[in-house]
């Protein structure tokens, strides 16, 4: 029998205080923890001699490289399926689906090479089996971030989109850091020898499918994928799920406006990636936006931390506790990100996260070369001053570009589109993520200012509108013939819309904001 709903609107038949809206923004949050810990995941997996010997390479393999690569290609596939079924079937059956695939390919990755006597290669079907786990977890995963960012905005008003995702991708940097607390604390405990020292990592990461696919059937469906089925009054259920039932009404007829303005049109992947199409201008400013978050540099800074802290003169041991409190700091710096986003703006996030990165990786590029090229400066005068601009360069990376590029996306399409938008933008994180020495840094300090300079020019401002209030950008564009955020409608788009609406509650109202 289906979860009835709660008796108070948006209220929780289990606590009362603790709002169908919160249930939402929580299930969407462990959903984004589960990406963030197969992040962390194999960090030290990779380097246990167990987990070489049981896939017969050596540490230095590309194979070890190719394991870890081929998730990025599940992702990219599986974003596009997921996608066609959040449009076809609802976004909870198709999360519903990508947990479970998640689920299917942590298991194939947790029994490859497992034996009664230990840890054996089969003969090569481990490793064979090794990356079919990764595969298909990438499927799911994929599917999971291309569908949560929709499912959660679509489901938030439009003052508290930014703080909700915020929110749900300081989750994100919490699964990061106990996957890699847990690979530490097993690789301490058990020894690099050990086939459970890698085994355990992988089969903790089960309890979030577990978890939320147990739950999901307490949240409502989008009402704006009901309205785009012609399904006004599960719209209207659904939504006396999350607001008052004077609230709901009032939502109900802004979807149905929406709606007819819309027309039913379909779009498809080909409106997005021709020049020609009515979506190409939406889909390259998600498609750069994912770009321009790999030309941050922070994924290579995020997989080699250890490395980089060895770099600045630690020692192997020094320089993995180093990466844990790195994480940790990243984990608290992203309250920064929510409290913000909604009261900054996402452009200006961007670009000054973008001019800070740039900052700290060429402080980083002199530091390491000091290091590397001059023995006689003592440990002490490189090492703080790089810790330092490391912790600095990772809580910039989590406020400005951690989850504004996954936010944007959410914000700027059409109903039709919305899923195929995000699943466009997790396809190239996924292949630039597939595609990393000290002047690596300086390269990353070129890669900041071009992404800087591209989001303020060609990156509208989406915070504080409505998705239809968005899409006027793109409209306007066509018609003044200019993407140039600054030519387009007077500049309008360059800021975040004026707060015009003096009754909004204070929980959908930005926190920063309240104070004022």
């Amino acid at each position: 029998m289906p979860n009835p709903p709660s008796k108070m609107a948006g209220g929780s038949s289990i606590f009362p205080i603790f709002t169908k809206k919160h249930e939402v923004v929580l299930f969407s949050s462990t959903a984004i923890a589960l990406y963030g810990y197969n992040q962390g995941m194999m960090s030290l997996v990779n380097t246990n001699y167990s987990y070489l010997k049981t896939m017969q390479i050596s540490e230095k393999s590309p194979i070890v490289g190719i394991i870890v690569s081929v998730y990025y290609l599940g992702c990219a596939l599986g974003a596009v399926i997921a996608s066609w079924l959040a449009d076809k079937e609802g976004r909870k059956p198709s999360i519903f689906t990508c947990l479970a695939t998640t689920s299917l390919g942590n298991i194939l990755m947790f029994i490859s090479g497992l034996s009664m006597h230990g840890s054996s290669p089969w003969k090569g079907g481990a490793l064979a089996c090794m990356l079919a786990g990764r595969v298909v977890m990438g499927f799911g995963v994929g599917g999971i971030d291309a569908v949560i960012p929709v499912y959660s905005s679509e489901l938030s008003s439009d003052a508290a989109r930014g703080r909700a995702l915020a929110q749900e991708f300081q989750m994100n940097i919490f699964g990061l850091l106990i996957a890699y607390g847990i690979n530490l604390g097993v690789t301490r405990g058990l020894g690099k020898e050990s086939q459970w020292a890698w085994r355990i990592p992988i089969m903790v990461m089960q309890l979030f499918p577990i978890l939320l696919t147990s739950f999901i059937s307490r949240l409502p469906e989008s009402p704006r994928y009901f309205m785009s089925k012609a399904q006004k009054y599960e719209a209207q259920k659904a939504l006396e799920e999350l607001w008052s039932k004077k609230d709901a009404k009032s939502k109900i007829d802004d979807l149905q406006e929406a709606q007819d303005k819309e027309n039913g049109a379909k779009v498809g992947y080909k409106d997005m990636l021709l020049p020609s199409g009515s979506q190409f201008h939406p889909a390259m400013v998600t498609v750069m936006g994912q770009i321009n978050q790999a030309l941050t540099g922070y994924g290579a800074v995020s997989v080699y931390g250890p490395q980089i802290f060895q770099l600045l003169g630690f020692d192997s041991w020094e320089a993995k506790y180093l990466t844990l409190g790195n994480y940790i700091s990243y984990f608290l710096m992203m309250t920064f990100a929510w409290l913000s986003i909604d009261v900054v703006g996402r452009r200006k996030l961007m670009i000054w996260g973008a001019a800070g990165l740039a900052i700290c990786f060429i402080i980083l590029t002199g530091l390491g070369g000091i290091a590397q090229s001059l023995p006689g400066v003592p440990d002490l005068a490189v090492e703080i001053p790089g810790s330092v601009t490391l912790f600095v360069a990772t809580a910039i990376f989590g406020i400005g570009w951690l989850a504004t590029v996954w936010l944007i996306p959410t914000e700027i399409y059409p109903s039709t589109a919305r899923a195929q938008g995000s699943a466009i933008s997790v396809i190239i994180w996924g292949l630039a993520n597939f595609c990393y020495h000290y002047w690596l840094f300086l390269v990353f300090a070129v890669t900041n200012t071009f992404a800087g300079w591209w989001t303020w020019k060609y990156t509208p401002e989406s915070g504080g509108r409505s998705f239809e209030e968005n899409q006027e950008f793109f409209g306007s564009a066509r018609e003044d013939g200019s993407w140039s955020v600054k030519k387009v409608d007077g500049g309008k788009f360059e800021k975040m819309a004026g707060n015009n609406n003096e009754e909004e509650d204070c929980e959908q109202s930005p926190l920063l904001r309240q104070r004022r």
